[in-house]
């Protein structure tokens, strides 16, 4: 087959089509979604129906387990916050981020997984379970009661999940504001975000040891009250829950004692009667630097929706991965052989 040769004398008229066929390359490339970022129509043309089939997902198991919502949210949290929004936190075997004592008490992974079982069906090595998992997070939200979020998708499932990363980077409950702020820094967070997201725990439910530390145990056993923070009578019930220091990890208590499985600004006003079941939760009230943005979510729920909104797709784009830094799992808890 003869070659067809370029030189730098080739007819104007050559010229002009080679122009306007490098525009329309250009034109086309910025138009059309690309496989190394995220988009908001990724799955238009490849799995339209991996939003419905997700949304079922949790829909259904919700309506069996309704602190399944909770769960999801914490989920997508943990996943991001540790080496990005890559579904690492899925993964099992030893010395992974699951198996992490910090995430022993992680759920919702078979809600991940059924999802991810049936777009398999329909669209195989399609869909990453980094995007399940955000998805999910997003329609938790909006099956108790919280806004209907867009969030692009696109994510890439990670390869690498080390339990050594856990704590590094994760929130721990008895945090101080400035331990906080610097963890949501680095993940490209602000104060405000933090304010904003530290709204998931008007759902969830807790561990007595995930508090504990605002009492101490006296000679008999018995709890006393030592954060002073803390609403007495609010205490007084907590320490009846957890009775002497109980960490069984089948006793559970609820983020937010007025409405537990409604995701709406509770939470914040619950801060200010000093009802915030964490020593990170009652930071927020007692620093200027986040106490405003707390009263004003506390007045306002579409105020605290609105930045919700925001902040969300921020955190569920964290650190992805795309193109050629991750996979497709076939499974969300191994990676591809």
């Amino acid at each position: 087959m003869e070659k067809i040769k370029f030189s730098v004398y080739t007819s104007i008229p050559q010229y002009k089509l080679l122009m306007q066929l490098l525009c329309f390359i250009i034109f086309f490339l910025a138009t059309f979604p690309s496989s190394t970022s995220l988009s908001f129509d990724f799955y238009a043309v490849s799995c339209p129906v991996v939003e419905l089939t997700v949304k079922n997902t949790v829909r259904s198991a919700s309506d069996v387990d309704p602190t399944i919502p909770g769960k999801l949210l914490r989920l997508l949290f943990h996943d991001c916050f540790v080496n990005g929004c890559d579904a690492s936190v899925l993964l099992q075997g030893n010395a992974t981020e699951r198996s992490d004592p910090a995430n022993q008490s992680l759920g919702g992974f078979s809600v991940i997984d059924s999802a991810k079982r049936v777009l398999e069906i329909f669209c195989p090595g399609i869909v990453s379970c980094a995007d399940v998992l955000a998805l999910a997070a997003r329609d938790a939200v909006e099956f108790t009661g919280g806004p209907n979020i867009q969030i692009p998708t696109g994510r890439k499932d990670g390869r690498i999940s080390m339990a050594a990363n856990v704590r590094p980077n994760i929130i721990d409950t008895s945090f101080t504001l400035d331990e906080m702020i610097k963890i949501f820094s680095a993940k490209g967070l602000s104060i405000d975000d933090l304010v904003t997201l530290s709204g998931a725990h008007t759902i969830g439910r807790s561990h007595c040891g995930s508090f504990n530390d605002r009492f101490k145990v006296d000679s008999n056993g018995n709890l006393t009250l030592i954060d002073l923070s803390l609403d007495r009578q609010y205490a007084t019930q907590l320490m009846k829950m957890c009775p002497n220091n109980n960490n069984n990890d089948r006793v559970t208590v609820n983020n937010d004692p007025a409405s537990p499985l409604q995701f709406d600004n509770s939470y914040f006003k619950i801060l200010l009667a000093h009802k915030g079941l964490f020593q990170s939760d009652s930071a927020l009230l007692n620093d200027e630097r986040t106490k405003n943005r707390v009263v004003e979510f506390a007045n306002s729920q579409d105020s605290f929706f609105e930045r919700w909104s925001s902040s969300f797709l921020k955190l569920s784009s964290v650190g992805v991965k795309t193109d050629g830094e991750g996979e497709i799992r076939q499974s969300c808890s191994m990676s591809n052989i």
